[in-house]
């Protein structure tokens, strides 16, 4: 393979390039595979041998950048196993179990019937469903039951709603996700629930939960402004702060009537207040009121102890705590691989399917670059946001 070819080829096709690479790549980890598992390499004579090779078997695997075709080894005396395809054929049986079921229950619409289709699902047997289902439930409650053995001093918390059925009637269900960052830096999806609304007893339930598993250490929780949310983590956390996610207050004040030609104006003026002390709030605040938009300097004023406490840890942390975008991305994720559902024949369903989806997403954040880089504990180094302010100036 020509690198520099390669890298031409980029310019014009990234995702051809990309497929190219890990076809290439997941190619060579299943012939290493074979040999570890056969004890000899291709026809080489060894009295390790335990298996002799029959060719290859084309496998299809979705990838982020498309479908790829993989040859998959074969033995004469055994099946040969790999790890590449755990991953994806954990999620692809969790949509699959999902489609059958809501068909199995009567949902049989022309739009399930199309994906069926396309999964190559027929003749459904419930014998079948009820294996797949008991198989999957093990492994997504062993995922959400695992104890929580590191200090999580930074928490992300957010919620996205999936429509279930019950009975004749589908309902909006709040599907309760709480993600950590640990004190080395690396981030993990710590639990689900779903629950009838995302009020404050759902929320405490849901964070006692969490630390009868054994979460500690926490130092702030960063969500949207929900009030439940809010009363819950001063109940569950006390010595903790909250921080007030900037993209959702962003989306709050510019609700409050802002007119068209305002709205650029309108976000700097809210963007310096936020990102400088608290003077600086207060004269957002004031400008606001100013120039007539009394909503939305309300609702800047309500949030403006809480805008700042992300200033109280290290500055190279401070781009990562003002937001809940990291949750926001899996939230989308789960969209993109629910979609095809519609509504969850039960609340089963959907905890099976988004806990197979989370199982893998966890798995890439573990495997993959830290996430923040925590040189000593958090605790340790964390100060007032007035005293971090005053730094500032």
């Amino acid at each position: 393979m020509d690198m520099y070819d390669l890298a031409q080829d980029y310019l014009s096709d990234p995702n051809g390039v990309m497929q190219t690479l890990l076809t290439t790549f997941m190619n060579m980890v299943m012939r290493c595979e074979a040999e570890k598992q056969a004890g000899a390499g291709y026809y080489e004579r060894s009295e390790h041998r335990t298996a002799t090779r029959n060719g290859y078997s084309e496998r299809g695997l979705k990838t982020r950048y498309g479908e790829i075709r993989l040859q998959k080894p074969e033995f004469r005396e055994k099946p040969f196993q790999t790890i590449l395809f755990e991953r994806y054929s954990r999620v692809e049986r969790a949509v699959i179990l999902a489609i059958t079921e809501s068909y199995i229950n009567g949902v049989s619409t022309r739009k399930i019937n199309e994906v069926m289709k396309h999964f190559g699902i027929t003749n459904i047997c419930p014998d079948t469903v009820s294996r797949m289902a008991k198989e999957l439930d093990g492994v997504v409650q062993e995922f959400r039951n695992r104890p929580i053995e590191q200090p999580f001093p930074y928490l992300i918390v957010d919620a996205t709603y999936l429509k279930v059925r019950r009975g004749t009637r589908v309902v909006s269900q709040a599907l309760l996700i709480t993600a950590g960052i640990r004190e080395d830096g690396f981030r993990e999806i710590l639990s689900i629930d779903l629950m009838d609304s995302e009020g404050e007893a759902f929320w405490s339930d849901h964070f006692e939960m969490l630390k009868e598993r054994g979460l500690h250490g926490v130092q702030l929780v960063i969500s949207d402004g929900h009030k439940g949310i809010q009363n819950a983590v001063k109940r569950a956390f006390l010595g903790s702060s909250w921080q007030m996610c900037h993209v959702h207050l962003h989306r709050i004040i510019k609700s409050k009537g802002i007119r068209k030609s305002d709205v650029k104006n309108v976000v700097e003026i809210v963007r310096n207040g936020i990102q400088g002390d608290f003077q600086a709030l207060q004269n957002a605040i004031q400008q606001l009121e100013e120039m007539g938009y009394s909503g939305a300097a309300a609702s800047l004023e309500l949030f403006s102890t809480d805008l700042l406490n992300y200033r109280a840890f290290p500055e190279e942390h401070w781009k990562r705590l003002r937001t809940t975008n990291m949750l926001e991305r899996v939230n989308l994720e789960i969209k993109r691989r629910s979609r095809s559902i519609g509504a969850f024949p039960n609340g089963d369903s959907a905890m099976r399917l988004i806990g197979s989806i989370l199982i893998d997403i966890n798995e890439d954040w573990l495997c993959g670059k830290r996430y923040l880089t925590i040189s000593s504990p958090v605790d340790e180094m964390a100060v007032s946001p007035r005293e971090c302010s005053a730094a500032v100036e």
